[in-house]
């Protein structure tokens, strides 16, 4: 398993398809192992040296119980394409791994040649203003096993339809997060670094092209609050996939990950 020493702890990391290939680097979201990807990665690594990894806090990753922040995440990537010896690379980030691929296009603007968000938007107030009951309800999770806490995520992050009618996907979803699963404390470290990211009065700073991909249906990310991350970033484009959730990789993989190969190929 390789593992890259980065700003004291240890990054688990894939590569996978042409070494000579332009790089693409996918960073996770929240609670989620870089093995949430694993519908992505056959179609990318088709076209794209295509480069996986675990966020600090989960999966084959140092899980330091420590302060965590999405700055530091964003440190942590950049560490990570130092070790590679990656000087750019395209950055897709979904959900608070779109924090991060935020953090890195405005702070790190010579790392990225294009930038896709997934399923995210730019955090604060007008987040919580809008998903603060619906949290609450997925975070009640008093009496239940880490099963059916991981049960209940897919449920609130997929559609009515994918969740009865896919079993055999939301089971697979289920079972890497058993498999592996992430420490309580550790998930609390990277809700708390989430929770505190803001990024509105700075996406202008952002050079790179940007794609917006949403799900029509997302709850955690209602598709309002993408449109408001494009407008507030300099020529990005928008995209909404119809008849799918906060997973829509997932739910729609052959919609989104043609969206964003003609994007990047562009």
């Amino acid at each position: 398993m390789p593992k890259a020493k980065v700003n004291e702890i240890e990054l688990y990391y894939e590569v996978h398809g042409p070494e000579e290939a332009e790089p693409l680097l996918l960073i996770s979201g929240l609670g989620h192992s870089s093995k949430f990807w694993f519908r992505q990665v056959p179609d990318f690594s088709k076209y794209f040296k295509t480069i996986i990894f675990d966020n600090r806090g989960v999966g084959e990753s140092g899980k330091p119980d420590e302060p965590y922040s999405i700055a530091g995440m964003a440190a942590d990537v950049i560490g990570l394409l130092n070790h590679l010896k990656i000087d750019r690379s395209h950055v897709l980030g979904g959900s608070m791994g779109g924090y991060i691929a935020q953090e890195i296009a405005i702070s790190y603007p010579e790392r990225v040649r294009k930038l896709v968000l997934l399923c995210t938007h730019y955090g604060g107030p007008e987040y919580l203003e809008l998903t603060g009951d619906l949290w609450k309800e997925i975070l009640d999770v008093a009496g239940l096993s880490a099963e059916e806490i991981y049960r209940k995520g897919v449920k609130y992050s997929t559609t009515p339809g994918f969740f009865e009618n896919q079993k055999e996907l939301v089971e697979r979803m289920v079972r890497m997060r058993v498999e592996n699963p992430q420490p309580a404390y550790a998930f609390q470290r990277q809700f708390a670094a989430a929770a505190a990211f803001y990024s509105q009065d700075r996406l202008n700073k952002i050079q790179a092209p940007t794609l917006v991909l949403n799900g029509r249906k997302d709850r955690v990310v209602p598709p309002e609050l993408a449109r408001r991350l494009a407008e507030a970033i300099p020529n990005a484009k928008l995209e909404i996939i119809d008849n799918a959730a906060h997973l829509l990789f997932i739910e729609r993989p052959e919609e989104v990950n043609r969206a964003i190969i003609e994007f990047l190929g562009e």
